[in-house]
C-alpha cells in the first residue's frame, strides 16, 4: 500500500479543503441560519459574532489578590488577554467518541471609564457551529484560530471537560492542541459558595448569587439529543429551532461565565465592600486568604471570627499565638472550645490549648486536662472530609 497513514490523512484533509472552496456549504441551505447572524467559516462550519447586552465593570487593573480568589489568574493578567471558553458536545463524558459541535469564545472590549479606578467592558462573543461530521476538521481548525499565545483561558469545569474534549478532537484530526494558561472558575466557586448553595453549577450561581434570569434556557444536557435530531431531520420537526436554542444557551453560558468572573474580581479587589452586594462564604475565603500571610488576610480572618464564624475563630486564635499574643489567642481558643461548637472544632481548640500549656506554660496538669476533654469529645464522633456546617475536616484537624 503506497504511503503511510499520516500521508493519507494529509491527502484527505487537502481534498476536504479543495472541496470546501467549491462547495463551502456542504449542500446545506444556509437560509435557516443567516437570519441569526451565522456565516460560513469553512466546510460545514458556521461562525457568528455578537456583543453581549450591557456593560461589565471591573477595577482598572487586576487586583493583587486575584490569584487568591481565582487560582490561575494573577495581578499581571490583562483583561483583554482573557478568553472565556465553553463547548457543547455530543456526550456528557469524555472519550474519543465524543466531539464538540458548538464552541463559544468571549473577550473583553474596553468601553470607557466607569468612575475612579474602574473601567467598563463589553463582552464580544464568537461562536462556531458544526453542521455535520465531515466538517469537523474545519470546525476544529476554526476554533484553534481563537487561541492566542498570551491568552488566559477562563472556563467553568473546563479543566476536566472542555479542554480534554478539545485536546482529543485535535489529536483525532491530526492537529497540535494549543497550550495556554487556564483558570477554571468551578474550583473558585466551590470555595465561595458550596456551603451556602445546594450545588455549585454555573446556572445555580448565576441565578442565586448574581440574580441572572435564565428563564426559557434550554438545558445543556439536551445538547447531544438536539444536535443528533438536527443531523437526522434538518429543518423538519423544529430541529433547526432547537439547535438555535442550544446556540443561545452556549452564548448565555459565556456571558454568565464572564459575570461570575466579574463578581470574583470584585471580591478580590475589596471583600468588605463586595459582601454588601454579593453573598459568599466569608469564612472559607478568610481562611484561604490568611494562609498567604497578607495584611488583608489577617483583617478578613479577624472580621470573620468576630462575626461568629467558628472555624475562622480557631484559625485566628492560632494566628495570635504565632504572633506571641498569648492571652488573646487563648481567649479565642477557649471560646472555640466552649459548648455549642461542633465536637471536632472544640477538640482542635482543646488540643491547641494543651500544646500551649505544656510547651510554653510548662503546666502539664492543665495540658493533660485539655487532652482528656478533647478525647472525651471525640468518642464515637466520626470526622469526615468535607464536613459542612462549620465543622472541621480530618485534614484540617490534623493540621492543628
Amino acid at each position: 500500500m503506497p504511503g503511510n497513514l499520516r500521508s493519507r490523512l494529509k491527502r484527505i484533509q487537502q481534498v476536504k479543503k479543495e472541496d470546501a472552496a467549491v462547495h463551502n456549504d456542504g449542500g446545506i441551505d444556509f437560509s435557516y441560519f443567516t437570519g441569526q447572524g451565522w456565516v460560513s467559516a469553512g466546510y460545514l462550519t458556521l461562525r457568528r459574532e455578537m456583543t453581549a447586552g450591557g456593560d461589565m465593570t471591573l477595577p482598572e487593573i487586576m487586583p493583587e489578590a486575584a490569584g487568591i480568589v481565582m487560582p490561575g489568574i494573577n495581578s499581571t493578567t490583562a483583561y483583554e488577554d482573557m478568553l472565556f471558553f465553553d463547548l457543547e458536545t455530543t456526550g456528557l463524558s469524555g472519550g474519543a467518541g465524543t466531539l464538540a459541535f458548538l464552541a463559544a469564545f468571549g473577550r473583553f472590549i474596553a468601553a470607557g471609564s466607569a468612575g475612579p479606578e474602574a473601567v467598563r467592558y463589553k463582552l464580544r462573543i464568537t461562536q462556531y457551529l458544526l453542521l455535520d461530521y465531515p466538517g469537523e476538521n474545519n470546525f476544529v481548525e476554526a476554533m484553534l484560530g481563537e487561541f492566542k499565545r498570551d491568552n488566559t483561558i477562563v472556563s467553568y469545569n473546563g479543566k476536566s471537560f472542555d479542554s480534554q474534549i478539545l485536546k482529543t478532537r485535535c489529536l483525532m484530526n491530526g492537529m497540535i492542541p494549543p497550550e495556554y494558561r487556564h483558570a477554571d472558575l468551578l474550583h473558585s466557586a466551590r470555595r465561595l459558595w458550596k456551603r451556602i448553595l445546594p450545588d455549585c453549577s454555573q446556572g445555580t450561581i448565576e441565578t442565586a448569587i448574581l440574580g441572572i434570569d435564565r428563564a426559557g434556557d434550554i438545558p445543556g444536557a439536551m445538547a447531544p439529543e438536539i444536535w443528533f435530531s438536527f443531523l437526522k431531520n434538518g429543518a423538519a420537526n423544529g430541529a433547526v429551532d432547537a439547535l438555535a436554542g442550544i446556540a443561545d444557551h452556549n452564548r448565555r453560558d459565556i456571558t454568565g461565565l464572564a459575570s461570575i468572573f466579574c463578581a470574583m474580581t470584585r471580591i478580590a479587589a475589596d471583600p468588605f465592600t463586595a459582601m454588601k452586594t454579593i453573598n459568599f462564604d466569608l469564612e472559607s475565603l478568610a481562611i484561604r486568604w490568611h494562609t498567604l500571610n497578607s495584611t488583608t488576610g489577617q483583617k478578613i480572618l479577624q472580621y470573620a471570627a468576630e462575626t461568629g464564624c467558628p472555624r475562622a475563630g480557631l484559625h485566628y486564635a492560632l494566628a495570635l499565638l504565632k504572633q506571641k499574643k498569648y492571652d488573646e489567642g487563648r481567649k479565642w481558643l477557649e471560646r472555640t472550645a466552649s459548648a455549642g461548637q461542633p465536637p471536632p472544632l472544640q477538640a482542635a481548640a482543646l488540643r491547641a490549648l494543651a500544646i500551649d500549656s505544656e510547651h510554653r506554660l510548662k503546666n502539664t496538669a492543665e495540658a493533660l486536662s485539655f487532652t482528656e476533654q478533647a478525647l472525651e469529645l471525640l468518642v464515637g464522633v466520626q470526622i469526615l472530609p468535607g464536613e459542612k456546617a462549620n465543622s472541621l475536616s480530618c485534614k484540617e484537624l490534623r493540621s492543628f
